[in-house]
């Protein structure tokens, strides 16, 4: 009777897609349609008081139907349908004949519904959800033939073609059509709730399982459907029962995975962890090599793997507590793998997959702190390193190619790599008892050996032995730098480096992820100790002042050249600056000037670690010399570039300055939008406040101690908007004092603390004076611009005098052309300018008195003329004598 029941429900949950005229017109069509006047006395014929015994009858009549309808059912009829196929349904447990018309009805349902409009579709698509919902429901008729049918029917809609001898004015609906609205049934979640009714039935239950991998296969709908009837968790719990083909558990594998998949992973996971989910996966996993002979076990034992692992990611998943991880442990030692015979190694591409999925699997359990003592006591980190171990070429497997290697053994070993990489960080004092240190240097060593023709196929090696390296060296414990520096792993590293960037190609992204890894290695190795940093040594400052010349001309190509430019600069804080003698090597290879170059030409987001590395590199006398005589290529000086600098960072961070670069407010010469916006905020006791926090978050405070190292007296190449900028800079101390104090002062008026006098005397004087120093920064300000003004104003004076006198040159020397051309061209003004002369000589000679002459009283007379060859006057030397009379 509870069968019964089930069949009488309807789906509330299915919203109606029907819209209202639409709906109009299908009532309108129904009370027209003799059709379904018929299967309205067909029903009155099931349900009548008087005619509700009548079997032979009733069977008569549903199997003329199921005549009448073999091609197919109509759009319009399938309310009515449903309705008869429930009676049908109430009757099987008395009546088992009423069955056949059940199996005949699901017959014809393989086939598309029939519409006799193109508007049917939409008009009747909620009875179409119905009727699916109900069709699910069957499932719950005690009777095999009808579940059998019913399952075949539905994974037929996947599969099933349309009937060619149809009427003209009749039209199949399309398969899309069925499968979507399918979706928005209760048909899954029906099919999965009826598997606990199949316990002993195993033919049907393969049926069933198969059917759901149909569905939650090929849409995300059905499977949130299914997840919602705990789908997940039922599938599980039932993947275990008899079935000696193995197709059962395979098939709830695949559904698990879609479920995974295409479901809600986090409402999947969540029904997978519970204890009894995870000891039915551990019983359905095949553990003894014997029972995964064949591919398709070796398969199953794969999705069960990636089950497993996606389950793993859930802290609350007990995998240990049920000693599946243990188990799943015992896989991860492979004694074979040692073997020089790599013949032995694998059979099959599915136990390589199988190893895979194991060794990613522990980087997944690692994060689960239980599962750490478990991996001690089997051995976990011992059998890593071995599998990272260097190979040994096998000439069997290629012969003639010596130095190549099995790709199943390149391929373990590199998910090793990747798995060590996650795993050593949280069993460090493991990976130092085994000496993984060791193993990695010799694999590196193996790495790059000088056969050059398997060097670029180790490439992949290096990549992830590099990574191992990075993740236990960048935890900061002492013990292992010193282990690798004991065992020379500097030199290595940068002799692997030089080599690597011999070799590289600008588009060679693997390689520059190396390089960046490498720097960093040495950065974290040589950071704390200033033995290690003389170890870094010439060679090391060499590679640095290499990579720095390259400059970031790439930093946005994508290819990781930003992270090499970025992790060169830290190498040279951490392994030059703080080391007098790789100090002094790199400042005597330029290094200060090629970090000012990196500094003009980088985005703004590396410029404050370059910043920071040339302030401690100013610790260093020889450094400002260096700084003060630099310039790039456009002639600009270092304080030329970082008040610039400085402009850039306030305008970004919004401060207050007038059009020519001045402090603009005197009571907030320095105060920034964000300070501006929080200063109505009260911060707690050990929280920074937002001036203090200001000065780590943006350049101005680097450029400011920069330029204290430098001086602010006699600085090159600075302009006047130079000057008013470092103005403000020369007191950024003072002010950034002040702002302290105010914020003090507003956060007593908001937490409602009123200071004693004397206190509140010295906070208003605070205020005061730097309200007076941003003054008179002001009117220095000013005088600087004023200077200006009248510099510029005596440059134009200037440029003015020498356009006139320029100007007057070109008069004269056109009216003294106009003139020459008057005498050559007319005569009559050549005898009048000839006139106008000599008239003036004679002026002259009458204007010079003859007593004024002075008294000769010798004779001149020539001695001698000689020619010297040039041309007029020039060219005749005369040699005069004088008598005295």
């Amino acid at each position: 009777m509870d069968s019964v029941k089930i069949v009488h429900q309807t789906n509330l949950e299915i919203p109606a897609i029907n819209l209202t005229a639409t709906h109009k017109m299908k009532h309108l069509h129904d009370e027209v349609s003799p059709k379904s006047l018929d299967l309205i006395k067909v029903i009155r014929l099931l349900e009548g008081p008087l005619t509700t015994n009548l079997t032979e009858r009733h069977l008569f009549v549903l199997k003329k139907l199921l005549r009448k309808n073999q091609t197919g059912f109509l759009l319009r009829e399938l309310a009515d349908l449903s309705h008869i196929l429930n009676i049908c349904a109430e009757k099987v447990s008395d009546q088992p004949r009423y069955a056949s018309v059940l199996c005949g009805a699901l017959e014809i349902c393989r086939f598309p519904f029939l519409k006799e409009r193109a508007s049917d579709e939409l008009i009747y698509a909620q009875d179409v959800v119905e009727f699916l919902s109900n069709m699910g429901r069957l499932m719950m008729v005690p009777h095999a033939e009808v579940q059998e049918r019913l399952l075949q029917t539905v994974k037929s809609f996947f599969s099933s073609d349309a009937p060619t001898d149809l009427p003209e004015d009749i039209q199949p609906t399309s398969p899309v059509y069925r499968l979507q609205l399918l979706e928005r049934s209760d048909l899954p979640k029906t099919l999965l709730l009826s598997m606990a009714a199949l316990q002993n039935r195993a033919s049907t239950k393969l049926q069933l399982l198969q059917t759901l991998q149909l569905l939650s296969g090929s849409s995300d709908l059905n499977c949130a459907s299914i997840l919602e009837a705990g789908g997940a968790e039922t599938i599980c719990l039932h993947m275990n029962e008899a079935d000696r083909s193995g197709r059962a558990l395979l098939c709830s594998s695949e559904i698990l995975w879609n479920l995974l998949e295409s479901g809600s992973r986090q409402e999947a996971l969540a029904q997978l962890s519970s204890m009894e989910c995870v000891a039915s996966l551990k019983e359905a996993f095949p553990f003894e090599p014997e029972v995964t002979s064949h591919g398709s076990d070796l398969q199953l034992r794969n999705h069960l793997l990636v089950i497993t692992t996606l389950m793993a990611e859930n802290p609350a998943c007990p995998l240990v507590e049920s000693l599946f991880a243990k188990q799943l442990l015992g896989f991860i030692t492979f004694p074979e793998a040692t073997s020089s015979s790599a013949q032995k190694l694998f059979h099959s591409s599915e136990e390589l997959k199988t190893r895979k999925l194991l060794l990613n699997l522990l980087v997944v359990m690692c994060r689960n702190v239980a599962a750490l003592q478990l991996f001690r006591e089997e051995l976990v980190m011992v059998n890593l390193l071995q599998l990272v171990s260097p190979l040994v070429a096998s000439p069997e497997h290629l012969p003639g190619s010596p130095g190549c290697f099995p790709p199943q053994q390149e391929e373990l070993q590199l998910q090793a790599l990747d798995a060590l990489a996650g795993i050593a960080p949280v069993m460090l004092h493991d990976y130092m008892s085994c000496q993984g240190n060791t193993y990695l240097l010799l694999l590196l060593d193996w790495c790059i050996h000088k056969d050059a023709r398997v060097r670029g196929c180790r490439t992949a090696q290096t990549q992830r032995c590099i990574r191992v390296l990075r993740s236990v060296t960048a935890l900061g414990e002492s013990a292992v730098s010193q282990d690798l520096c004991d065992q020379g792993a500097i030199h290595q590293l940068l002799g692997v480096l030089i080599l690597m960037e011999a070799s590289c190609d600008e588009d060679d992204v693997v390689t520059m992820e190396v390089m960046t890894s490498i720097q960093l290695i040495l950065s974290a190795l040589c950071e704390t100790d200033l033995h290690k940093k003389e170890l870094f040594g010439p060679e090391g400052v060499e590679m640095v002042v290499h990579f720095l010349k390259n400059g970031s001309e790439k930093f946005y190509s994508g290819l990781g050249h930003n992270k090499l430019v970025i992790s060169t600069v830290d190498c040279v804080w951490s392994c030059i600056v703080g080391c007098s003698v790789t100090e002094g090597h790199f400042l005597a290879r330029e290094g200060a000037s090629l970090l000012l170059d990196l500094l003009g030409a980088s985005p703004s987001c590396v410029r404050g670690i370059i910043l920071a590395t040339l302030l401690d590199l100013c610790s260093n006398p020889n450094t400002r010399p260096q700084i003060l005589g630099w310039r790039d290529a456009g002639g600009q000086s270092a304080p030329g570039v970082l008040l610039p600098l400085w402009r850039e960072e306030e305008e970004e961070l919004g401060v207050l300055r007038n059009r020519r670069g001045g402090i603009k407010d005197p009571k907030k010469p320095l105060l920034s939008r964000l300070q501006e916006d929080s200063s109505s905020l009260s911060f707690a006791a050990n929280t920074p406040s937002a001036a203090v926090l200001e000065t780590s978050e943006n350049l101005r405070a680097k450029i400011y101690l920069l330029l204290c190292s430098l001086g602010f007296q006699e600085l090159p190449g600075l302009s006047a908007g130079d000057y008013v900028t470092l103005s403000i800079v020369r007191r950024y101390l003072d002010f950034k004092v002040a702002e302290v104090w105010r914020e003090i002062s507003s956060e007593l008026i908001l937490d409602g603390v009123k200071p004693i006098s004397s206190d509140e005397e010295a906070l208003r004087s605070i205020c005061k004076s730097s309200e007076d120093t941003a003054r008179r920064t002001m009117e220095e300000q000013a005088r600087i611009l004023e200077q200006q003004q009248q510099e510029e104003i005596r440059e134009e004076m200037l440029i003015y005098a020498e356009m006139k006198t320029h100007r007057t040159q070109q008069q004269l020397a056109a009216k003294s052309w106009d003139r020459f051309v008057s005498r050559t061209s007319n005569y009559s003004i050549l005898k009048e300018e000839k006139a106008q002369r000599m008239k003036y000589m004679e002026s002259e000679l009458k204007h010079e008195a003859p007593a004024d002459r002075p008294a000769k009283h010798f004779i001149s007379h020539i001695l001698a003329v000689e020619n010297t060859g040039d041309l007029g006057p020039a060219g005749v030397n005369v040699t005069l004598a004088r008598t005295s009379i």
